[in-house]
C-alpha cells in the first residue's frame, strides 16, 4: 500500500503542476479538441503554482548600475535579462512605479556599438560602420560588417584584415566602464516591464512565451508590490519534460515532428551564417530579422554550431574566445556555440525533441535530413503554438499603458 501511494506522489514541483493539469483533463466535455482542452486547463491554473525559479535567477539590477555591473550579474547568474529597479522611486511606489524595464545582453552591446553616431541621414548599415570607425577604426568596421571574411577578402582584396581585439577594446573603454543602466533607456530596445500578476493564469504566461515572444516572464506579488518569480522557456521545457508519462502530454507528444505539421519554418526560410563569417554578422542579422538564435553552417546547408542572443554574454566577458571574430577556432571543440547545438529528424516524436531541448537547457533544435542537411528549425514558441492557441479577445486591455518601443529602437 505504502508503495503503491508513492508511486502515484509526483516526483517533482513540475510533475505535480502536470497532475492537476491531468485531473483537470480528465473532466473537461469530450467533444472538446485536445488543444481546447488544454487550453481551459491552463486558464484554471494560476501562474502562482509554477514552480519557483532558483534565487540566482529571480534578481534585479539596480538603475544607477553600470553596464559592466549589469553584464557581470546577468552571466554571473546565467541569465540572459533582468529587471531594472528604480533606485529613485519611493519606498511606497507600486510595482509599475518600481520597476523601469528589463536590461538584455543583447542591448548593452548593440547600444555600446552604436554610441558614436553623428548622422541620422546615413542609411542603417552605412550609420553602423561610420559609428564604429568613429571609435574602433576601420579594422573594427571591417569585423563589425562582415567584411573580415575569407569570402569577402577573397573578391576585395584590398580589404583591411581585423586587429583581432574589437571586444578586448569594448570592454576596457571608458563608457563601456562608466555608464549607468539607466542611461541607455531609451536609446536601444529598452524592454518595458511586461509582468503578470500571481493570480493571472498559465495560459497567459505560454502565450506571452510563444506569440508574443518573450524570453521570459516576471510574476508580481500585487500585496508585497515586488517580483515573486520568473519564468524562464527552460524552465516551460523541464516541466513539459516532467509531465511525460501524462496522458494529457501523451495525446500531442507521442506524436511524430511531421503528423503535427512541424517545423514551421522550412531550410529556406531559416536564417543562417556561414562559419566563415564574423560573429557580429550573426548579432546584426538576430537584430534585424527579430530572432533569437540561427544556425552555422557549412558545406553549404549543414548546420555545424548554434549562435543565440545568449551567446553574446561570451563577447563581453570572454572576447579572447572570438579573437578573429569567426565562430569554429582551433579550440573548437570548446566552444559554447558548438557545445550548444541539437538536432533531430522529422520522424522523432515532440517527446523526445522536448528531451533534447531539456537535457541541454537550450530552446531551439534543427531538424536535419540523412544527410545533415538543414530542412527546418524548432524553437519553444513552435511547441507551444501546437498545445494552446489564443482564444479571441482573450487579452483585452491587457497591454493598455505597455509603453511601445522607442523610434531609435536597435534590437
Amino acid at each position: 500500500m505504502v508503495m503503491e501511494e508513492e508511486s502515484r506522489t509526483p516526483r517533482s514541483p513540475e510533475a505535480k503542476l502536470g497532475k492537476e493539469v491531468e485531473d483537470l483533463w480528465d473532466v473537461q466535455e469530450s467533444q472538446l479538441s485536445p488543444t481546447e482542452k488544454l487550453n481551459a486547463c491552463f486558464e484554471s491554473i494560476p501562474v502562482s503554482e509554477f514552480p519557483h525559479a532558483p534565487p540566482s535567477q529571480v534578481i534585479e539590477i539596480k538603475s544607477d548600475a553600470s553596464l559592466s555591473e549589469a553584464v557581470r550579474l546577468l552571466s554571473q547568474n546565467k541569465i540572459l535579462s533582468a529587471p531594472v529597479v528604480n533606485v529613485d522611486a519611493p519606498e511606497d511606489a507600486s510595482w509599475i512605479d518600481r520597476y523601469l524595464g528589463m536590461v538584455e545582453f543583447a542591448g548593452i552591446v548593440v547600444w555600446t556599438l552604436h554610441q558614436s553616431e553623428k548622422n541620422d541621414t546615413l542609411d542603417e548599415p552605412n550609420l553602423f560602420s561610420s559609428a564604429l570607425e568613429d571609435s574602433m577604426g576601420p579594422a573594427v568596421v571591417a569585423a563589425a560588417t562582415g567584411m573580415s571574411s575569407p569570402r569577402y577578402r577573397s573578391s576585395q582584396p584590398g580589404s583591411p584584415k581585423t586587429a583581432g581585439n574589437f571586444f578586448e577594446l569594448l570592454t576596457s573603454s571608458d563608457l563601456y566602464k562608466n555608464t549607468k543602466v539607466k542611461d541607455i533607456s531609451g536609446s536601444f530596445r529598452w524592454a518595458p516591464f511586461l509582468a503578470l500578476q500571481t493570480s493571472n493564469s498559465f495560459l497567459t504566461m505560454l502565450l506571452l512565451l510563444s506569440k508574443y515572444r518573450m524570453k521570459s516572464v516576471p510574476v508580481v506579488d500585487p500585496g508585497e508590490q515586488k517580483i515573486d518569480n520568473i519564468i524562464t522557456q527552460s524552465a516551460v521545457i523541464h516541466m513539459l519534460e516532467e509531465c511525460a508519462d501524462l496522458q494529457w502530454f501523451k495525446s500531442w507528444g507521442s506524436k511524430q515532428l511531421c503528423e503535427l505539421g512541424l517545423p514551421l519554418m522550412n531550410a529556406n526560410q531559416v536564417i543562417k551564417v556561414n562559419e566563415d563569417e564574423p560573429v557580429l554578422q550573426a548579432f546584426r542579422l538576430m537584430r534585424q530579422k527579430g530572432i533569437g538564435g540561427l544556425p552555422v553552417v557549412s558545406d553549404g546547408n549543414k548546420p555545424v554550431a548554434n549562435i543565440s542572443i545568449r551567446d553574446i554574454q561570451f563577447l563581453l566577458i570572454a572576447p579572447e574566445i572570438y579573437k578573429d571574430y569567426r565562430y569554429l577556432e582551433e579550440n573548437q571543440k570548446s566552444s559554447p556555440l558548438v557545445s550548444g547545438m541539437i538536432t533531430c529528424r522529422k520522424n522523432e516524436t515532440l517527446e523526445e525533441v522536448i528531451s533534447k531541448l531539456d537535457s541541454k537547457e537550450i530552446h531551439r533544435i534543427y531538424v536535419v535530413d540523412e544527410e545533415g542537411n538543414l530542412e527546418g528549425v524548432i524553437t519553444l514558441r513552435d511547441i507551444i503554438s501546437r498545445i494552446v492557441h489564443e482564444p479571441r479577445g482573450y487579452f483585452g486591455d491587457f497591454f493598455d499603458g505597455v509603453l511601445p518601443l522607442p523610434a531609435n529602437s536597435r534590437v
